[in-house]
């Protein structure tokens, strides 16, 4: 019985050393764990502060920290300031060569009227380089006995206009001395003193707008000269210029710039052809008013209203106030106003029924993108860039609105297409209309 107590002693402390054994091995098993999973810390670590530690803010990014609609802002801006100077470039480089332009641009509309006629003697057999000269020989012969025959008809009356001028000033100062606006032979006189006057004091200016007329002479005539040659090329060799144009396009624009091509070419010849039926129209009915009405000059006075029908909106009110002015010094008040009838009243059946009729869907413009377009080219290039600046925005809207449907049809068209399994829950299936 004595050595039973022993005994259990022994088992007893056996038993916590092997329990003191355990619990070490498992505490240096969870350290090398841990070591294991804790990435290896910097000499420049800093401990993330304890639970009981106040938050601290930290600082954004500063992109986030800007609000969307500022951010938007400012892409767009940026973007709009590279498109305004690539435009600027643009606009300086064309004002540098703006002879080349407008003779190039004036050559685009003459062949869009003769290129019908070159299309026609080729169907009948006729080779490309006679048709080409015949119909381009025909083309400007008849612009140049227009012009002769405006200057011929001026010079024939010239003289007879002055004595008819000088009456009818004398009658407009007898009308107005005997109307009822109280105006004073002394008030007329000042008048007519201070337009000497003016004219004296600007005498200079005068004489060097008149060396300046002479140098703008010359770049008409080379201008004149540029146009004839462009013209013939374009009705020769149109359809190559126009392929080794496409080639300058990258490739994956290339088809839509190919068929935006023919569209554009649809347009301005529709609105050449259809303004010069609406110009004709104008000069026969008003020169046939004017002739009727014993104004002067009335065949000339047509051909400026023809001419000037080539400007949109200022055209027609310039030719119309010209021939007023000159009915109202030649025949006086009574024929000056029946002038004015008969333009106005031609020019609202313009407006309202030959221009829809004829011109149609060929040149889908705004009014107000007509007006600001004539006076920015009036602006930037004269008269020159008045006439194309219409034609240009029609071509201009035609291109954009082509591109814009083709890009839509290519990227329905490269579409993936659901497949397998997916395809059905993919297809829309019919629904129920609503009770």
């Amino acid at each position: 019985m004595s050595r039973v107590p022993g005994w259990l002693g022994r088992l007893g402390a056996g038993l916590t050393e092997m329990s003191e054994r355990y619990n070490e091995r498992r505490a240096e098993a969870e350290r090398e764990r841990d070591d294991a999973e804790s990435p290896t810390l910097a000499d420049d670590y800093v401990p993330p502060p304890p639970d009981y530690a106040p938050d601290v803010a930290a600082r954004p990014d500063p992109a986030l920290a800007v609000p969307w609609g500022v951010r938007v802002a400012a892409e767009a801006g940026w973007r709009l300031l590279v498109l305004a100077g690539t435009l600027w470039v643009l606009m300086r480089v064309i004002s540098a060569v703006q002879l080349v332009v407008l003779s190039f641009v004036i050559a685009l509309l003459i062949t869009a009227i003769l290129q019908p006629t070159v299309a026609r003697l080729r169907r009948h057999g006729v080779p490309r380089g006679p048709a080409t000269a015949l119909t381009a020989v025909l083309g400007f012969v008849v612009i140049g006995l227009i012009g002769w025959f405006v200057t011929w008809q001026v010079m024939e009356n010239i003289d007879d206009l002055s004595s008819q001028i000088q009456n009818g000033i004398d009658e407009l100062r007898n009308w107005l001395l005997n109307s009822p606006f109280h105006v004073t032979d002394k008030q007329i006189n000042e008048i007519a003193k201070n337009l000497r006057e003016a004219v004296g004091a600007n005498t200079d200016q005068i004489t060097s707008a008149g060396l300046e007329g002479v140098t703008v002479v010359v770049e008409a005539l080379t201008g004149i000269l540029l146009a004839v040659f462009c013209t013939l090329f374009l009705l020769y060799d149109g359809k190559r210029i126009w392929e080794w144009t496409l080639r300058l396009v990258p490739m994956a624009a290339r088809p839509g710039v190919a068929g935006a091509g023919p569209a554009a070419w649809r347009t301005l010849t529709g609105y050449v052809r259809g303004t010069v039926i609406v110009a004709l129209i104008d000069a026969i009915f008003i020169g046939l008013g004017i002739y009727f009405l014993d104004v002067p000059m009335a065949v000339p006075l047509a051909v400026f209203v023809f001419l000037f029908a080539f400007i949109p909106l200022v055209g027609a009110v310039v030719s119309g106030a010209l021939a007023v002015v000159v009915a109202l010094v030649t025949q006086g008040v009574f024929t000056a106003v029946m002038t004015l009838v008969v333009v106005l009243a031609v020019q609202q059946i313009e407006g309202h029924i030959l221009q829809p009729f004829i011109l149609g869907r060929a040149v889908r413009v705004h009014p107000l993108a007509v007006v600001l377009s004539v006076a920015a080219g009036a602006m930037v290039a004269g008269i020159g860039g008045a006439v194309v600046a219409v034609p240009l925005v029609a071509v201009t809207n035609t291109v954009a609105g082509y591109l814009r449907s083709h890009s839509q049809k290519s990227a329905l068209r490269h579409s993936v297409r659901p497949r397998g399994a997916t395809a059905v829950s993919a297809e829309p299936g019919p629904q129920t209309p609503p009770q």
